[in-house]
C-alpha cells in the first residue's frame, strides 16, 4: 500500500473566500481521493490590484474560519508569512522540501491554465504538483484538453479535467453586491458574512 500523502492545494486572493471554492475543494478531494486540501491565501499577488484586497490577516481569518468545520482542510499561510510578491513555484518548492514524501496537486480553473504558461517558472510548476482543473461556464472542453495537450508536450505536465458543477459565484461580485447593500448569504460561509458584518468590510 502506498504511503504517498496526496495534497491538494487550492490558492487565492480569498478576498473573500465564497462557496465556490469550498465546493470546488471538495470536489476535487472526493473524486482524487486526497488526504488532504491546503487552503493557501496569497500575500501580495502581482496579478492584483493591492487597493482592493483586504490586509492579509483579515483573508486569513476569514479562510480559516470558512473551513474550520471541515476535518480535511486545513490553512496554509505559506505564502503571506513570505514577503514580496507571492509566486506558486516557490510555494510548491518550499512545500516539497519539507514534505518529500507528498504528491502535491494543484486545483485552478480553466482561466488560470491558459495563463499558466506565462505564470513564474511553470517548468517548475508542472515538476513538483499534478494540475487539476475546474470547467467554467462556456468554456470550450476541446480548447482545454487541447491547452492540456500543449502543456504536457512543453513541460511534461500531468493535467486532468476536474467532474465538477460549475459555481457561478465570484469575489468581485459578492464584494459589489455588499458594497450596493444586497445580500450575499448563501454565496459565502455563515462565519465569513458575520465576520465580513462584524468588520464593515467592502462598503
Amino acid at each position: 500500500m502506498s504511503t504517498v500523502k496526496k495534497v491538494g492545494i487550492i490558492g487565492g486572493t480569498f478576498n473573500p473566500i465564497h462557496l465556490g471554492h469550498l465546493i470546488l475543494a471538495e470536489h476535487a478531494y472526493s473524486e482524487y481521493e486526497l488526504d488532504e486540501i491546503l487552503f493557501v491565501p496569497t500575500g501580495i499577488s502581482h496579478f492584483k490590484d493591492p487597493n482592493i484586497v483586504l490586509d492579509k490577516k483579515m483573508r486569513i481569518a476569514m479562510t480559516g474560519g470558512a473551513i474550520e468545520d471541515n476535518p480535511h482542510f486545513a490553512l496554509s499561510t505559506i505564502e503571506t508569512d513570505r514577503p514580496g510578491n507571492s509566486y506558486t513555484y516557490e510555494t510548491l518548492e518550499e512545500l516539497k522540501r519539507l514534505n518529500p514524501d507528498t504528491d502535491y496537486y494543484l486545483i485552478v480553473g480553466a482561466d488560470a491554465l491558459f495563463q499558466m504558461d506565462q505564470w513564474m517558472h511553470p517548468e517548475i510548476i508542472m515538476k513538483d504538483a499534478k494540475i487539476l482543473v475546474a470547467v467554467r461556464k462556456g468554456q470550450s472542453l476541446k480548447d482545454l484538453e487541447d491547452k492540456a495537450h500543449e502543456m504536457k508536450d512543453k513541460f511534461g505536465a500531468e493535467i486532468f479535467i476536474l467532474n465538477t458543477p460549475y459555481i457561478d459565484i465570484s469575489s468581485t461580485e459578492i464584494r459589489e453586491r455588499i458594497n450596493q447593500g444586497k445580500s450575499v448569504r448563501y454565496m459565502i460561509a455563515e462565519h465569513t458574512l458575520k465576520y465580513i458584518e462584524r468588520n464593515e468590510l467592502y462598503r
